[in-house]
């Protein structure tokens, strides 16, 4: 007969699982991007002692190892006392969420307020993104070859986004339509703004003084989202859910939940006979054509 997991935990079982729990939220909070998680789980593995590998150098038995592709995508390995041939052992798991994406050309005003085009990213139900706190996290790559870092939207004092949605006595026509139909991809816009520009009399006044707060907090040109990789996700940290606090509400689950089991057991083995592996990789929700 199955049992309620509860119903098998020791006392000391209940206390490592509740240790657990607040590491893994810190966890989801540190990384709601895939760069972000493999920031964080190089930070960790760092502190078990793992080193950055490279081509060439010499490994031997008991060596803790890591490589980063492309800043997406993450090998931690543990070299085994037997040699390869005789085989390894591989742990993986995806690191990416569904979340939207800002296109390459994505500010625009309409009627006097700001907004940036999204495009979704995995399966997503679009009626849940509306009219929820947002954040902006990315990394933008400008002309002189630096990486600019963009997050807003997690910090108590910083402004937060989100997606509008029709008032409920305005919106009989979209209440009879299906839930896929309710809410479209095309109205995943971000709504960023609407203080216009002062001393000013022309067109998109509300979308050019957006540009310049950008400019001003981070150098940022409208020529540079080109170059950028912004997602939009859930602002906010992951809570305890329940009065009991027994579950988790956090952005990012998928896959999160696999991912950090997989990185927290390698990070602290050690002594293996067969090489341990864990790869932690980017693009899953789409089809696995990631790094």
């Amino acid at each position: 007969q199955p049992k309620n997991g509860y119903d098998r935990l020791s006392a000391q079982d209940e206390a490592d699982m509740k240790s657990y729990c607040e590491d893994y939220k810190k966890f989801l909070d540190a990384g709601k991007t895939e760069r972000e998680c493999v920031t964080e789980a190089v930070r960790l593995a760092e502190a078990k002692g793992f080193k950055p590998f490279t081509r060439g150098m010499a490994v031997n038995p008991g060596d803790k190892l890591y490589r980063i592709n492309r800043g997406k995508a993450l090998m931690l390995a543990v070299v085994g006392t037997r040699p390869l041939s005789e085989g390894v052992n591989i742990g993986a798991a995806h690191i990416d969420s569904p979340r939207l994406d800002l296109k390459q050309n994505p500010l625009y005003e309409d009627k006097e307020l700001a907004y940036c085009k999204t495009h979704y990213y995995g399966g997503i139900k679009k009626y849940q993104w509306v009219t929820v706190p947002l954040a902006i996290h990315g990394v933008v790559a400008k002309k002189d070859g630096t990486v600019v870092t963009v997050t807003v939207g997690e910090e108590p004092g910083d402004p937060i986004f989100c997606v509008t949605d029709l008032l409920v006595h305005l919106s009989a026509d979209q209440m009879r339509k299906t839930l896929a139909e309710g809410v479209t991809g095309e109205n995943l816009r971000i709504l960023l703004g609407s203080r216009p520009l002062k001393d000013d009399e022309g067109a998109d006044r509300v979308k050019f003084a957006i540009l310049m707060l950008l400019n001003e907090k981070y150098g940022l040109t409208e020529e540079d989202f080109l170059s950028a990789e912004i997602e939009v996700v859930p602002a906010g940290p992951a809570r305890d859910m329940g009065l009991d606090r027994s579950m988790i509400l956090g952005y990012g689950h998928d896959d999160r939940v696999c991912a950090y089991p997989s990185m927290v057991a390698q990070i602290n083995v050690a002594n293996v006979e067969r090489t341990s592996i864990t790869l932690i990789v980017d693009k899953e929700e789409i089809g696995s054509v990631g790094a």
